[in-house]
């Protein structure tokens, strides 16, 4: 199993990094068996599975449950779990206390925090204690109210100067990456270049040292929107209609289950059955 000093070791390689979002086991599975570098556990959870209208209306037992369910299905992948809003509202003790949840409870083998006022602050206590902290800029979902969107960031110099340097900031406390979310791309690519840590992409463009993006996007299981850099690799949500549209009509029809779809008894049990039931009804 890698572990967060490695990544910082592929900094520079030809190798881009792969990450993908997982939130049960299942997926897990499909994922270390895909041979991805990194799963994260996003607070994602909420809009993608839970139907929240935002991400931080996400629990940290809700995000334990997941990252649990995540660690039995990919024993073997590097787990990000990702610090929701109501994990760390309150300040450096409280993620101290969410973060350690997430190792010890979860088995994750670090977390992530997006930039706040006080990133810097719970960065630094949970390095030292020992727990591995991934830094996230630009589109900061957590801080999206739910009727403006999600929208990019750092299109104007004097915010992307500010991603810029909550990036280096980030770096410099000692996180081992960073995902930089929805920045142009041209802003990406110079933080690339300035951190000694790999940068994530998503909506950053092709110069960081690796890219995540949500699975559910990926193969086309949440259609509630579509953002511009999601690239579809799959159609599910269409073959999942499909297959519950045919097992709807056969329930209907009777056609399903079929014989070789149902369990029979030995002849000398069914007539003794058959006659106490008569009896006993």
């Amino acid at each position: 199993m890698a572990k967060a000093y490695d990544f910082i070791k592929a900094k520079g390689s030809n190798k881009r990094l792969v990450v993908l979002t997982a939130y049960d086991a299942p997926t897990a599975e499909v994922l270390e068996k895909a041979g991805v570098d990194m799963i994260l556990v996003g607070d994602s959870v909420g809009m993608v599975l839970l139907g929240y209208p935002s991400t931080v209306y996400v629990t940290m037992d809700e995000m334990i449950h997941h990252a649990k369910a995540v660690r039995r299905g990919a024993p073997h992948s590097f787990i990000v779990g990702d610090m929701p809003f109501k994990g760390i509202e309150r300040g450096p003790r409280q993620a101290l206390i969410s973060a350690k949840r997430f190792i010890r409870e979860a088995g994750c083998n670090a977390v992530k925090i997006e930039w706040r006022e006080d990133a810097l602050s719970i960065t630094d206590l949970l390095i030292e204690n020992k727990i591995p902290v991934m830094g996230h800029v630009g589109l900061t979902p957590q801080k999206v109210r739910v009727k403006e969107g999600f929208k990019v960031q750092g299109q104007d110099a004097a915010k992307a100067i500010e991603i810029f340097r909550a990036a280096k900031a980030f770096e410099e406390r000692g996180a081992f990456s960073m995902i930089l979310e929805c920045v142009p791309a041209p802003v990406a690519r110079v933080i690339t270049a300035s951190l000694k840590i790999p940068t994530i992409g998503i909506g950053a463009g092709a110069d960081c040292d690796g890219q995540v993006l949500v699975f559910h996007d990926l193969v086309g299981i949440f259609k509630k929107f579509t953002p511009r850099f999601v690239k579809r690799y799959a159609h599910l949500d269409a073959a999942i209609t499909k297959a519950v549209a045919r097992y709807t009509a056969d329930v209907r029809s009777g056609k399903f289950p079929a014989k070789k779809h149902s369990f029979g008894m030995k002849q000398a049990e069914w007539i003794q059955f058959k006659t106490r039931s008569r009896h006993e009804g």
